[in-house]
């Protein structure tokens, strides 16, 4: 539970400054988006809240309010800590860092007069990140009505309906203003959805090995964790060292390194040195990029066999079988014996079977028997036509059931809860064709008919009751993800599992940093073959709207530990850091790092990098004449004409924007 740090009374009459951003929602996320922008970019913010349960009652939990200022009393102590003076995020300049810098409003809707309280008309971006979409959609036209210059972020999980909005909202905007840059009209409106963003980091945990494959805009992403390297030893680089792990990763009661861990913290974009010099750590090295196949739909449990196999049982399918054995028997004996032809044989042993023809009177003797066999087999075919009637018949009326975990599965994972992240999380382990065991407490959440149309073995009950985690056969599990909305079911989901099979590979879904680090460590200490992860998903995906505020476009997010290193596109015109240097000297340890140029014109640029072109370097330093190129030679020169892909840590991500912000006025 979060400590209670009194909030900045409000105060109405002042006026927010210009250029100010605007954060409302009802979760974890709206409090995390406000920290990013705040303590990483600097920004001054005005945070919108639902009003708390009653402040007079005492076992009520902390308010929605009190929650967000002593998440900003704890982040204000942390940077205080890091050593920044005057408390702001990279030299900002503000000198009213912490708690105050934070303007904490409440208001049950973002009316028109909330929203001009707030002050909308002065403000460069809003987001929107409430749990519901219908009411991020009215306040997002409200604001395009109030202020059609607004930058406009929104939370959305139906991803068509965003679509059309965000084309809904540019047209708007457009029209307000006649002749806006085009750059400038595509970044107006941005629509994401916290579940696609961490989705990616969530099903890589559950891969075999160390392994992370993040896909994003169409590319696919493959990082790993490599152990530290043996004496003499040198570490493969892959195509670059992304980050040294922390120092406690191979201690068993040592948690998760984070930004507040200090010397054994990991160390993201290391320089060369740095990797050599270091010893005893692991590494996250980025081994390919490439492009994402077609979208195709997920492959079934049920697997590749005939569509009959999941309408007929298999021991149905094998009596058919025998049986037409037979009756292929009986036709050649009859060729056989009677010297008929092929055909006539044929027919008369069908006439036979379905007991249609004459008695054989005068016949011969091997004619006769054969009929009689004939005879005897087809009374085998009766109950065999009805088995097969009464088998379709259940087929389709069980179609709409959820499958129960079939006998004999193994090397699957344990999925936890089928909200809004359980569902995305499972329609990327099935388009990785990794086989998965839902379990879900309510018959009717979000991802049961999602899971029902995947044929997904799925358990419905109480996980922290006995036998339902034996049901989903988490014995045999590869993997568990623990991603209900209750930090405690999940932790006890995993406290259970683990005593079933201690050496599972568990990732747990927990907002609450302390919690998460205590969690970390108990079960580190308990079972230390065993790998554990604790994830957060606000704190996954605040980054991601924070740089869309900004009007830029983030490609994905990668959990280094208890930090994130985010992959972005930007311009190089107006980064003093990157134009008119070579890559190698665009290189900026601890803060970013330049993977791949796309060198196409800016007149033919298309805004979906997947959509580029592929090119094959020469490994020299001349520009191509279009496509993306990574694997870039270290002496090529940047140019202002140029759009780079970059991984960056947040601050160093921050830093690029703000110096590009203030170089190019307006943008």
């Amino acid at each position: 539970m979060l400590g209670f740090v009194p909030p900045l009374p409000q105060q109405p009459g002042r006026p927010p400054s210009s250029g100010h951003m605007i954060v409302c929602g009802d979760d974890a996320l709206a409090r995390r988006l406000a920290v990013e922008l705040r303590f990483i970019y600097g920004e001054r913010v005005t945070l919108l809240l639902p009003p708390g349960r009653d402040a007079n009652n005492p076992e009520t939990p902390l308010t929605q309010r009190g929650r967000a200022a002593a998440l900003f009393g704890r982040m204000s102590a942390a940077m205080n800590r890091a050593g920044n003076g005057n408390g702001t995020a990279g030299g900002s300049g503000d000198t009213n860092a912490g708690v105050e810098a934070v303007r904490i409003m409440e208001a049950p809707e973002p009316s028109d007069d909330v929203l001009e309280e707030a002050g909308i008309d002065r403000a460069a971006a809003l987001a929107l990140v409430y749990d519901d979409d219908e009411r991020n959609i009215r306040a997002a036209l409200t604001a395009r009505r109030l202020n059609p210059r607004l930058r406009l972020v929104i939370r959305l999980y139906n991803r068509k309906l965003g679509q059309h909005l965000e084309e809904l909202l540019d047209q708007a905007a457009a029209v307000a203003m006649p002749g806006i840059d085009p750059a400038l009209l595509d970044a107006s409106t941005t629509v994401l959805s916290d579940a696609d963003t961490a989705a990616p980091a969530l099903a890589a945990t559950a891969l075999t090995g160390s392994s992370k494959v993040i896909q994003a805009e169409g590319l696919l992403l493959r990082a790993a964790e490599r152990p530290p390297p043996g004496p003499g030893e040198r570490a493969d680089p892959g195509l670059c060292t992304l980050a040294l792990l922390s120092s406690t990763t191979n201690d068993p009661a040592g948690a998760e390194g984070s930004d507040s861990s200090g010397d054994e913290a990991p160390q993201l974009l290391p320089d060369e040195r740095a990797v050599a010099e270091t010893t005893g750590r692991g590494t996250v090295v980025l081994e390919a990029i490439s492009r994402a196949d077609p979208a195709r739909s997920a492959t079934r449990m049920g697997g590749r066999g005939a569509p009959l196999s999941q309408i007929f049982s298999r021991r149905l399918r094998w009596s058919a079988l025998g049986f037409a054995l037979a009756a292929v028997a009986l036709v050649i004996a009859s060729l056989l014996t009677t010297k008929d032809t092929a055909l006539h044989s044929a027919y008369l042993t069908v006439l036979d079977l379905l007991g249609m023809n004459d008695p054989a009177e005068g016949a011969p003797a091997a004619r006769q028997i054969i009929q009689i066999l004939s005879g005897i087999a087809g009374l085998l075919l009766l109950p065999l036509l009805i088995a097969a009637v009464l088998e379709a018949f259940g087929t389709l009326r069980t179609a709409s059931s959820l499958r129960r975990p079939p006998r004999g599965l193994g090397g699957h994972v344990v999925l936890l809860g089928l909200g809004k992240i359980g569902t995305r999380v499972l329609v990327r382990l099935r388009e990785l064709d990794i086989p998965v065991v839902v379990v879900e407490e309510d018959p009717e959440a979000r991802g049961i008919p999602l899971a029902r149309s995947l044929h997904v073995p799925t358990v419905i009950g109480d996980v922290t009751q006995e036998g339902v985690l034996e049901a989903a056969k988490v014995y045999r599990a590869r993997a568990l993800l623990a991603l209900t909305s209750i930090d405690t079911t999940n932790l006890e989901a995993a406290l259970y599992a683990r005593s079933v099979k201690p050496d599972l590979r568990v990732a747990l879904r927990l907002y609450d940093d302390e919690f998460a680090t205590a969690v970390y460590r108990t079960l580190r200490t308990a079972h230390p073959q065993a790998l554990t992860r604790s994830r957060s998903v606000s704190h996954l995906a605040a980054p991601s709207f924070a740089v869309a505020m900004m009007g830029r476009q983030i490609l994905g997010a990668v959990p280094v530990e208890r930090k994130v290193m985010l992959f972005a596109a930007l311009e190089v015109a107006g980064h003093p850091q990157l134009e008119g240097h070579t890559v190698e000297q665009a290189f900026r340890a601890g803060a970013w790092r330049v993977l791949a140029i796309d060198a196409t014109p800016p007149a033919d640029r298309n805004p979906d990098l997947a959509a580029l072109p592929p090119f094959d370097p020469e490994g020299d330093a001349t520009p191509p004449p279009s496509g993306l190129v990574w694997d870039l030679h270290p002496g090529y020169v940047l140019r202002a004409q140029d759009r780079v892909v970059i991984a960056a840590t947040r601050r160093g991500l921050a830093e690029l924007l703000r110096r590009q912000r203030s170089a190019v006025p307006g943008r």
